[in-house]
């Protein structure tokens, strides 16, 4: 089975390097990086934090667009190549009348895909990469950069002419040939910018290179693989157009569901966001035990009244879809009296004692902290008196349809928020679920499809 799967996918691989769009694309991804340089300019942002700042943070976003819409109409017409067109011109039938079942057609022809997309996707990234190296040319007295410019053009018109060379003395297929030698070329080329400055001077390849957004590249590739799952579902049972118009409707839709379904899922109101929290014990650091205080200071006054007793919920959302505090009964009792606190028989409960503006005192009641409590509030959280209710009926779907913002991690990387390696672990685990899924269903869409 193994040895069947892996023949199917190099052939699928083969083919997908084969098609003449596939070179096209990715060198016509390579050109719009270039007018990138030149066309964003004109963010009006001169923030200096993060690995791109200013003009470069439009750089990042339109360059990581133009990559992610590149990707998801090459899937469309590779998956729609090597499985919608040999279904309609029987050469299918070479392979499911041999003791190869469906499911594992379909599973070599997304793995044969997917690689062919990777390699596109990998060399169209790195000229992302030379682009946000070369940085945004914002006025006319702004350098080229020469490694940059040297390096990536000789790359690149090296493949090419070694491609050409190798098919015209041995028939090699251009395309494929081309498309083999960018993504080595390009990596290599790539290497030797880092290693040389815009002066020409020698320098550590990690002086210019950018860690957290090459984990959102990694995360883009995610996203691009799922979208490829999609496409290879659809061209089981659809043509080459149909398949297209399924891809790029769920890059769209998938796009807006937070605003179309998401923003209907949790519903709360916060009356806050936390300047500062510090204990009150200076001993203690945590909200773990019965009477554990913290002062809380909002950044403006709370947008609602908060009296003594009133309970209180925080978390790192303004929807409050990740409280840090468990649900609990309101707090019966006199918040002035210290003893209720403590009482292990008291309810756990969160609960504000003391109120002077944005000045909160919250104090841990009853026992039970230590599991309800995940963590103490910290800077830019935003406060609650309620806890989170839940739509099911928007949750469900909201959940169940593939989101590609989980994947845009662009908003990170310009705000110069640090992205953990698990997040990345975490989104690529949530990719394979996604394609596991839409593989499931077209492989019970090509059990009943007739290829005879």
């Amino acid at each position: 089975m193994p040895q069947q799967i892996l023949s199917i996918a190099r052939n699928a691989f083969v083919e997908s390097l084969r098609q003449p769009i596939f070179l096209l694309l990715v060198l016509l991804s390579g050109v719009l990086q270039v007018f990138n340089t030149w066309n964003t300019g004109y963010s009006m942002s001169y923030s200096e934090t993060g690995e791109v700042s200013g003009d470069n943070k439009l750089l990042l976003d339109i360059g990581m667009s133009t990559v992610f819409v590149a990707a998801t109409i090459l899937a469309a017409f590779i998956a729609t190549s090597v499985l919608s067109r040999e279904i309609e011109n029987k050469t299918v039938l070479t392979v499911v009348s041999k003791p190869v079942a469906r499911p594992l057609l379909i599973i070599g022809k997304y793995l044969g895909v997917a690689a062919a997309i990777v390699v596109a996707t990998i060399t169209m990234l790195i000229y992302l990469l030379f682009a946000i190296r070369h940085e945004v040319m914002s006025t006319a007295a702004d350098d080229l950069d020469g490694p940059v410019l040297l390096f990536s053009l000789t790359a690149t018109f090296a493949a090419l002419a070694l491609a050409a060379w190798t098919n015209y003395f041995y028939g090699w297929n251009f395309p494929q040939t081309a498309v083999s030698l960018l993504l080595p070329f390009c990596a290599v080329a790539y290497f030797l910018t880092l290693c040389v400055g815009k002066q020409w001077n020698l320098q550590s390849p990690a002086t210019d290179f950018k860690p957290q957004i090459t984990i959102a590249c990694f995360c883009l590739t995610m996203a691009i693989l799922v979208l490829t799952s999609i496409a290879t579902a659809a061209s089981s049972r659809l043509g080459q157009v149909a398949t297209i118009g399924v891809c790029l409707t769920v890059f769209v839709l998938s796009l807006l569901t937070n605003h179309l379904i998401g923003r209907h899922v949790y519903h709360n109101a916060f009356i806050g966001i936390v300047r500062q929290a510090n204990s009150l014990d200076i001993t203690r650091s945590e909200l773990a035990r019965p009477g554990d205080a913290f002062v809380v200071e909002l950044q403006q006054d709370p947008t609602s009244s908060v009296r003594p007793g009133t309970s209180i919920y925080y978390g790192p959302s303004p929807n409050g879809s990740a409280l840090m505090v468990a649900r609990h009964e309101p707090f019966s009792g006199d918040p002035a009296d210290g003893g209720r606190f403590v009482d292990p028989s008291t309810p756990f409960a969160l609960v504000a004692t003391q109120v002077k503006g944005r000045m909160i005192t919250v104090r841990v009641a009853g026992s039970g902290a230590a599991h309800s409590v995940v963590r103490p509030p910290r800077e830019g959280d935003y406060v609650f008196t309620s806890p989170t209710r839940v739509a099911w009926a928007a949750l469900l779907p909201w959940a169940g349809l593939p989101n590609l913002q989980h994947f845009w991690l662009i908003d990170a990387v310009s705000q110069n928020h640090a992205i953990p390696f698990f997040h990345a672990f975490m989104i690529a685990a949530y990719a394979l679920c996604h394609i596991t899924v839409f593989l499931s269903l077209g492989v019970i869409a090509f059990q009943t499809r007739d290829v005879g």
